[in-house]
């Protein structure tokens, strides 16, 4: 089990079994020592700010990096090969009066931050939009360094 992986299950946290892509791209693709995680959404699904709460939209953010993670460890194996994070971008799907996307997106950094201490600070966008995928509430892509 990978340094990572400790980390997550002293979290209480598992990766499930990594959803293939819904359409003709790859979940991962390594360029030199980046790696690009294809965008995921939550399995929440609502507006944030009248059909879900800026609590569950920040959990949905956190399980929206477990579920990139899980794709990650399917393609390269293993998390420890993981130097750091560069770069999240986060979508919420919010109302039109919601103005808290960079709290929604704080699930998601929070934990990144959590498993790779230092190397998990990153730049980041949070930005609120109309609609995302499937109803989802949060919408994030990852870009990684890696060994």
């Amino acid at each position: 089990m990978s340094i990572i992986e400790k980390k997550l299950e002293e979290l209480g946290l598992t990766l499930s079994a990594p959803k293939p892509p819904v359409g003709n791209y790859l979940g991962c693709k390594k360029v030199g020592n980046l790696l690009f995680a294809s965008a995921r959404v939550s399995d929440c699904v609502g507006e944030v700010g009248t059909e879900v709460s800026l609590e569950k939209a920040k959990e949905a953010a956190q399980n929206t990096v477990l579920a990139i993670l899980s794709i990650i460890k399917a393609d390269i194996k293993d998390l420890d090969l993981i130097e750091g994070v560069v770069k999240l971008t986060g979508f919420v799907r919010s109302s039109a009066s919601f103005i808290e996307q960079p709290k929604v997106i704080d699930g998601a950094s929070d934990l990144l931050i959590k498993l790779f201490n230092e190397n998990g600070r990153h730049a980041r966008t949070a930005t609120g939009v109309a609609q995302l995928p499937f109803g989802a509430s949060v919408q994030l892509d990852i870009l990684f360094q890696v060994k």
